[in-house]
């Protein structure tokens, strides 16, 4: 097992990383909107959440070895559901003609009380 560790996206804020990769795979911790440089909050709606924890995920992945398009599955955790839409439509541009497995829940409540994180798996190259 190897610990993934990057300044281009957030650090980890408790007693875990980033990521880890394990067998020819990466399993990345959630994402949030968090501005890598600043550890500032985003302000901004669902869509611009959800645009800046795909980019922190993307920041990670690299740092594994991977990219989104080597993504076998996520997970997407949205405040509210109804939310779902304008996460969705992010989400299809971020990944493409990809499509990994996909799971979304709505969650009661997510850290720093964003509206949506996101966690992946991935193969490393």
């Amino acid at each position: 097992m190897k610990r993934v560790s990057t300044d281009k996206a957030p650090a980890a804020i408790g007693p875990y990383s980033q990521a880890i990769v394990a067998n020819g795979m990466v399993f990345c911790s959630g994402q949030i909107a968090i501005v890598p440089e600043t550890g500032a909050l985003l302000e901004g709606d669902v869509s611009a959440q959800t645009r800046l924890a795909l980019a922190n995920l993307a920041a990670v992945l690299d740092a594994a070895g991977s990219s989104l398009g080597q993504v076998v599955k996520t997970t997407v955790f949205l405040k509210n559901m109804d939310d779902f839409s304008a996460m969705n439509a992010v989400y299809g541009e971020a990944f493409g003609d990809h499509r990994p497995a996909r799971a979304a829940v709505e969650a009661a409540r997510l850290p720093k009380d964003v509206d949506v994180e996101i966690e992946c798996i991935a193969l490393v190259s």
